[in-house]
C-alpha cells in the first residue's frame, strides 16, 4: 500500500485555477522532487497536503487514512492540526523563531505537545527527553556545537538545518521541502543537500520541491514535472531527464536556469 496517495486534487484562487487535478502516489522511503517553472502549481499542492492551504475537490490518503475529502471542508482547526502531523514542512524562508535558540526551535512543538495538567515531577523528567531528543536531531544534521546559538548567530544553510531538524521531531510520516536551497548561495546550498540525501539513506519518505536539477537527478525515485497546473509527466530521474517525452518538459529543460 502506498503511504501517499493524492487524487484529482484541485485548487483555484478566484478565477486562478492553480491546481487542476493532480493524481500521484508515493511509496514509502520513496523520494519525489517536483519540477517545473515558477507558477506551474508546485507550492500551492505542498500547501494543500500541509493543510496551509485547502484543496477545493479531491482526496488525500496517509496510510491508507483518508485526511482530504471533499466533505472535509468544515474540518475544525483541532483536527487540521492533527492531520498536519502526518506532514513535516521545511520551508524555503527557514521560518524560525528569532528569539529562541537553535534547540527551542527544534523543542518548542514537542513541548507544546504536553499535557497542561501535568505533574511537575513527571514534565520534568518528559522535558529532558525532549531535550536529549532534539538534541540528537541536530547531531545528526551536523549542529552538534550549535544547541544554543540563536538564528542570527547561525549562516543561512545552519538556519535551514535546524528547521530540517525542527520538521523531523514530530516524527512525520512524510517530509516536505519547498524549495530549501532558493534563499542559499552555492557553498550553503551544498551543505543543505548533502543533509537531505542523508535523510534518504535513512528510509525517509519525502517531497522536494526543487530547482537544483542534479540534486533531483540524483536522490529521487520519482521525478514530477507540473506545468500550468497539470502533472505533464513523471516518471524515474533517467526517463525524466534522459528521455523526456513531453515537448513542455523537453522545453523546460533547455532552460539555463540551473
Amino acid at each position: 500500500m502506498a503511504i501517499l496517495e493524492v487524487n484529482a486534487i484541485k485548487k483555484s484562487f478566484g478565477n486562478a485555477h492553480i491546481l487542476k487535478g493532480i493524481d500521484f502516489e508515493l511509496e514509502k522511503g520513496e523520494v519525489l522532487s517536483i519540477i517545473g517553472s515558477s507558477g506551474s502549481g508546485k507550492t500551492t499542492l505542498l500547501r494543500c497536503l500541509n493543510f496551509l492551504e485547502t484543496a477545493d475537490s479531491g482526496r488525500i490518503t496517509v496510510n491508507g487514512e483518508v485526511i482530504f475529502d471533499d466533505s472535509t471542508h468544515t474540518l475544525k482547526d483541532s483536527e487540521i492540526r492533527d492531520r498536519r502531523l502526518h506532514f513535516g514542512l521545511v520551508f524555503q524562508s527557514f521560518n524560525l523563531f528569532p528569539q529562541y535558540t537553535a534547540l527551542k526551535n527544534v523543542t518548542l512543538a514537542l513541548e507544546l505537545e504536553l499535557p497542561r495538567k501535568m505533574p511537575k515531577a513527571e514534565k520534568k523528567e518528559e522535558l529532558l527527553k525532549i531535550e536529549e531528543r532534539c538534541k540528537a536531531l541536530l547531531d545528526t544534521v551536523g549542529l552538534s556545537d550549535k544547541y544554543d546559538y540563536y538564528p542570527c548567530q547561525l549562516s543561512g544553510g545552519q538556519c535551514q538545518r535546524v528547521a530540517i531538524a525542527r520538521a523531523l521531531a514530530l516524527s512525520p510520516d512524510i517530509l516536505c521541502f519547498d524549495e530549501p536551497t532558493s534563499a542559499l548561495d552555492p557553498e550553503l546550498t551544498g551543505e543543505v543537500l548533502r543533509v537531505i540525501k542523508e535523510l534518504k539513506n535513512s528510509d525517509r519518505t519525502m517531497v522536494i520541491v526543487t530547482h537544483e536539477m542534479e540534486f533531483a537527478k540524483n536522490v529521487s525515485d520519482k521525478v514530477m514535472f507540473m506545468s500550468d497546473g497539470v502533472i505533464e509527466e513523471i516518471g524515474t530521474p533517467d526517463e525524466i531527464f534522459n528521455n523526456p517525452k513531453s515537448h513542455r518538459l523537453q522545453e523546460f529543460l533547455k532552460k539555463p536556469t540551473f
